[in-house]
């Protein structure tokens, strides 16, 4: 019986979902890095919460744009290639920041490198690897890789706190660009393009190997060219707009936002930053509890009232939070356990229904472009709430304003999928 076939072989699949989660896992701490030296940061440059705002919003917007071209780079240069050139571009951009000075140089390290390295190594990566690698399991699997980035909040958060506090944010970043270039040689030592390259079928398929797949329509294509084709015919679809208007939310309602902001708002009530970060740190555990979870109940119940429940629920989450920052210290637990529980637990369903609606083939490109909207809406709120903070003298009305969008989201997901035809021809 072939090793493929073999039901007692350990499957190659596997280790490439490992080395998956470690790359993703050390690119969320990247990504998490911004918000802990925030405040920090800006006290040392005496520059205002506006200002430090839109070096992140840029970051994040870049980290959003790039996914759906990194979808077609996995197809055109592999995943193995794709992956190191987003850990080296992270290692730079933080590697080198501790000696930049002037706001263009932050700009250009912090906004288009770690943001253009981010992109590549961002939740499109694993939505690739799941669709690539898994034909059973595939909820499951990406639910524990989107999950990395929770186990990235609850490895990096605090010790990236404690570091600032003792040592300065500079600290931060020479820790983020260790971990990031220590990825590097486990992907190209692990981490395989396809299931042919190692003589294996996705995960849950049986038959014979085909050791030399012929190469997709669009390998050998212009990455960017494929991608904007397959933009331009998502785009007909009302589903596109309901998926990527209701990720847009998603995106402003938590790492634009929570992510970029909590810590100085819970500084601006008194809160230190280590006690602030282990709370993101809190947030981060239920979250991997949320999102594997997610990944489970993806591959068994109705996609779009899995969304309603997350989003209405994080919703209510937001809308509670001014009162927890100012209330008893349990406020903010119940809120860290309820919000956490659901924090990227709609990237799962989210992957399905695109994969349902669009096809398995454009699933990732597609769901990059969704993403892309996802940090779009991200970027706003990170600099959004940046001039509320310095206009207002408090976050409280982007936390109810986020709130109030993520109620609007609940109700936009439910007739994802239902009054159009399949599109899976595109």
């Amino acid at each position: 019986m072939s090793a493929a076939l073999s039901p007692r072989r350990f499957h190659y699949a596997w280790i490439i979902a490992a080395v998956t989660f470690v790359t993703l896992l050390a690119a969320a701490g990247a990504r998490a890095t911004p918000g802990v030296i925030l405040l920090p940061f800006g006290n040392e440059l005496q520059w205002s919460r506006a200002k430090v705002s839109s070096i992140v919003s840029l970051n994040i917007f870049l980290y959003g744009l790039i996914g759906p071209f990194a979808a077609a780079l996995y197809e055109r240069f592999g995943l193995s290639r794709t992956m190191m050139a987003a850990m080296a571009l992270l290692t730079a951009g933080y590697g080198l920041s501790p000696f930049a000075t002037q706001y263009w140089h932050f700009i250009f390290l912090w906004g288009f490198v770690v943001g253009t390295g981010s992109g590549l190594a961002a939740t499109v990566l694993g939505a690739a690897v799941a669709n690539r690698w898994f034909t059973t399991r595939r909820g499951m699997v990406m639910g524990l890789l989107t999950a990395s980035t929770a186990t990235g909040q609850l490895i990096f958060l605090p010790a990236l706190a404690t570091a600032v506090t003792a040592h300065g944010w500079r600290a931060a970043l020479i820790i983020v660009a260790l971990a990031t270039a220590a990825i590097i040689p486990v992907i190209w030592r692990w981490m395989r393009d396809d299931p042919a390259a190692v003589g294996v079928r996705p995960y849950g398929e049986t038959g014979p190997v085909d050791l030399a797949p012929p190469a997709t329509a669009h390998s050998t294509g212009h990455p960017a060219l494929h991608a904007l084709n397959v933009l331009r015919s998502a785009a007909r679809t009302r589903d596109f707009w309901l998926l990527a208007g209701s990720f847009f939310i998603c995106g402003a309602s938590t790492n634009g936002l929570i992510g970029t902001h909590l810590i100085s708002a819970a500084a601006d009530c008194g809160i230190t930053e280590v006690r602030a970060a282990s709370l993101l740190a809190l947030m981060g555990l239920f979250d991997l509890i949320g999102t594997t979870v997610s990944g489970w109940l993806s591959d068994r119940y109705n996609c779009r009232y899995l969304l309603f429940g997350y989003y209405g629920l994080r919703g209510l989450s937001l809308l509670f939070l001014p009162q927890a920052l100012v209330g008893p210290v349990a406020g903010l637990t119940v809120f860290a356990v309820f919000y956490g529980l659901d924090w990227i637990a709609t990237v799962p369903p989210t992957v399905r229904l695109t994969a349902e609606v669009f096809g398995r083939h454009q699933a990732s490109i597609v769901f990059g472009w969704v993403v892309a909207s996802h940090q779009i809406g991200a970027a706003c709120a990170a600099f959004g709430a940046g001039v509320i903070r310095t206009e207002a003298t408090t976050y409280a009305p982007a936390f109810i304003s986020a709130g109030l969008l993520c109620v609007i989201a609940a109700a936009a997901v439910l007739p994802i999928g239902r009054l159009t035809h399949s599109v899976s021809k595109i």
